[in-house]
């Protein structure tokens, strides 16, 4: 079993006995998807070794459809740039045997919540650009101008470099006479997240980059209702009614969005407390099986 971090084609050439044992190699994103940066280096190599990985497996898992689906059509996009001759069909024919299979989230007992005049909203994301710190900053900024009632936090991992635009949020939370700052940073403590995300009504996301949203998911088993943009992995796993209009090339058109739904969602719970959508059926106990099942069916 190995990730899509492998190099498998090489591992196999290097370890010629592994040619003999059946491989699954399980991809939780792709390089065919991922967001351009200022920080990446130019050059088809990571899609090529992705490529190559998958063929090299007996089977194939991904995380969500979006990234299946975003893989197939990197890799015949690439195949399509090359010399005359190129194995589209072969390849197309061996990556529609691969197959989605979610990572499993914790089973969560979510506590009630309560009605009342203000929001508590959590973004909780790693501070990298491909999380959209830009599209939250814009949010917020129309949640000010709308003078919502918002309690906020924005927690995650950071590390030594981060988006300068992670100033400017706290900035803007910490000057707003409406928006309030509840938590911001990275909480050392599990039970702390934890009980985090069972404080808070809504979970929001206005990410570039997501393949599976476990982040999301964890705060919607604790009993958050999400708000997400319509893109990416998404719409996979959550209804209509969770999601709002994507626009990134105009992003204040999508912050307009989010801000009305904000603005729904105010209203929605001075008349009573927000329900979450129910996603055990991506708890650990219920995908485990299916996980043994993919196994089991490599060894004939």
């Amino acid at each position: 079993l190995a990730t899509s971090m492998t190099d498998l084609s090489a591992l196999r050439g290097l370890c010629p006995a592994l040619c003999r044992l059946p491989t699954l190699v399980y991809f939780h994103e792709n390089q065919f998807a991922y967001p351009a940066s200022d920080q990446q280096r130019g050059g088809v190599e990571p899609q090529i070794l992705n490529l190559y990985t998958a063929l090299a497996a007996d089977k194939v898992l991904f995380n969500s459809d979006y990234n299946r689906q975003s893989f197939i059509d990197g890799a015949d996009a690439l195949l399509k740039k090359l010399p005359d001759f190129s194995p589209r069909r072969e390849v197309a024919a061996r990556l529609a045997r691969s197959e989605v299979l979610p990572v499993g989230i914790s089973p969560q007992q979510a506590p009630p919540r309560s009605a009342g005049e203000r929001l508590s909203l959590l973004w909780n994301h790693r501070w990298e650009y491909d999380k959209g710190p830009e599209q939250l900053l814009a949010l917020l900024r129309a949640c000010e101008a709308a003078a919502l009632p918002l309690d906020v936090s924005i927690v995650g991992q950071q590390f030594r470099q981060q988006p300068e635009v992670f100033s400017q949020l706290r900035a803007l939370l910490g000057n707003s006479r409406c928006l309030r700052l509840k938590h911001f940073g990275y909480l050392e403590s599990a039970g702390d997240y934890r009980a985090l995300l069972a404080s808070c009504d809504v979970v929001l996301s206005t990410a570039l980059h997501d393949f599976q949203g476990l982040a999301v998911m964890d705060a919607v088993a604790a009993g958050c209702r999400p708000l997400l943009p319509r893109r990416l992995c998404y719409p996979q796993w959550f209804a209509e009614t969770y999601l709002y209009s994507s626009d990134l090339l105009q992003p204040s058109r999508e912050a307009d969005a989010a801000c009305a739904a904000l603005v729904a969602l105010v209203a929605l719970k001075r008349q009573g407390p927000l329900a979450a959508p129910d996603l055990s059926a991506l708890y650990w106990p219920v995908l485990a099986m299916q996980y043994r099942q993919q196994l089991l069916a490599l060894r004939g």
